[in-house]
């Protein structure tokens, strides 16, 4: 690996996470279970935040800021950072408020998060209108910092070098040949095409798309990972080739989960004990199973388990069919 010097992070993940084997439908596989990395901050999205929230430390932050739909595992993992570091806590949410808050919005309201609901026209240009609301902060006194949906910026995807890492082993003995992941926002999937540049093994990463047009996802991962390459002035290159975007395994829609999908995440949870979620991880390992276990006895083609836990709860109906 090229020597790197990172910028400033906290130590808020509990890692390394285990790279674990299972077997579904006959097919031995590796899961590398990035749900494991907390509790109240579980999933992907706090490696992120570890160079995040240590940048809006350093630049002294009263309030930070961040946006996802209603269910967001990142704007929860955010908040539950936030409570830790006395930092308030705004989140800007697709979706609708509601009575009797579950999943992740219980647990944004427990951290104290105050939650502003818009709908998708207004969320779509949530950044544009940034400034103006870090303008009123600012006016109140209060220095407000940005992160933008998933945690997905060029500083942010920095934490998944070291996911990369710990698993690097198994890549390096060549019994791994790709990384299958969720990608929303992209940052994730980003963060491995970067890693995988950076330490020279030449594994794909296969993105899962489940929110935006494929070219529009192509164009944001590969955005951040050159803009992350700049901030770490390497003279390495990103190889597109080893990109690929899975599409059409969210047909149903961003926050709505099909029947089909849902019976492969039951038929999982109840034979190894793992749980998937509607959103992200569920439609990831269906396209996953559908692409690289289907009529296999293994693959060398490892899951990420970007976490979710939290978002199951909003769909107890769905998951149980009642």
């Amino acid at each position: 690996m090229k020597e790197i010097n990172l910028p400033q992070r906290l130590t808020l993940a509990n890692t390394p996470t285990p790279v674990q084997r299972y077997e579904f439908e006959g097919a031995q596989f590796f899961m590398k279970r990035d749900d494991m990395t907390g509790m109240e901050t579980s999933g992907n999205k706090i490696r992120k935040l570890e160079f995040l929230l240590a940048d809006a430390i350093r630049k002294r932050a009263d309030v930070v800021i961040t946006c996802g739909g209603e269910q967001s595992n990142h704007a929860r993992a955010t908040a539950a950072a936030c409570a830790m570091l006395g930092l308030q806590c705004k989140l800007y949410l697709w979706g609708e408020k509601r009575a009797n808050p579950v999943g992740n919005l219980f647990l944004n309201e427990m951290f104290g998060a105050e939650m502003e609901f818009v709908n998708k026209k207004d969320y779509l240009l949530i950044d544009e209108k940034i400034p103006a609301i870090i303008a009123k902060y600012k006016a109140k006194g209060l220095n407000a910092y940005y992160i933008p949906e998933g945690g997905s910026s060029p500083l942010g995807i920095l934490g998944y070098l070291e996911s990369f890492s710990e698993c690097a082993y198994l890549l390096r003995k060549d019994k791994i040949k790709g990384i299958v992941t969720a990608a929303g926002s992209g940052g994730t999937a980003a963060g491995l095409l970067l890693a995988s540049a950076l330490f020279n093994v030449p594994v794909k990463v296969f993105a899962v798309n489940v929110l935006y047009p494929k070219e529009v996802m192509i164009d944001k991962i590969l955005a951040l990972a050159e803009s992350a390459l700049a901030i770490l002035n390497l003279p390495v290159n990103i190889d597109t080739a080893k990109l690929e975007v899975l599409d059409g395994y969210s047909e149903e829609g961003y926050k709505a989960i099909s029947p089909a999908k849902i019976q492969v995440i039951k038929k999982f949870a109840r034979e190894t004990g793992v749980l998937l979620d509607p959103v992200y991880t569920g439609k990831a390992f269906y396209a996953y199973k559908e692409q690289f276990l289907k009529g296999k006895k293994s693959s060398n083609i490892m899951f990420l388990h970007t976490g979710g836990l939290y978002g199951v709860f909003p769909k107890v109906k769905e998951y149980l069919g009642k």
